[in-house]
């Protein structure tokens, strides 16, 4: 898999082609959405959005682990892991399969 990564000016840029917005503008849209997306996780709420995924904050509790060097065991505290579960829409154009009835 190739190491691409896609940037917050790249998307700026996206949205600043697709709608028709000024550049300052597209930015401002993107991050206004990002800090949407990112204050509703923060506040412990499940984002999704269609065709694309779910964003959401699971609590995971304390557990003890082992350091593989030493064998050690060691507490893990408590804490929030975030969590993107990919909708089937996203899955099926990652994995490049065809909706049915679409024609190439």
């Amino acid at each position: 898999m190739a190491g691409v990564t896609i940037t917050r000016a790249q998307l700026g840029e996206a949205v600043y082609q697709e709608v028709g917005l000024s550049r300052n503008e597209s930015a401002e849209l993107l991050e206004a959405v990002l800090s949407q997306v990112s204050d509703a996780l923060v506040r412990g709420e499940t984002v999704k959005i269609s065709s694309f995924g779910t964003f959401s904050v699971r609590q995971k509790g304390q557990r003890i682990g082992r350091n593989p060097k030493t064998g050690e065991e060691v507490p893990i505290l408590p804490r929030k892991v975030l969590v993107f579960r990919p909708s089937q829409v996203l899955k099926n154009r990652v994995n490049d399969k065809r909706r049915p009835g679409m024609t190439s």
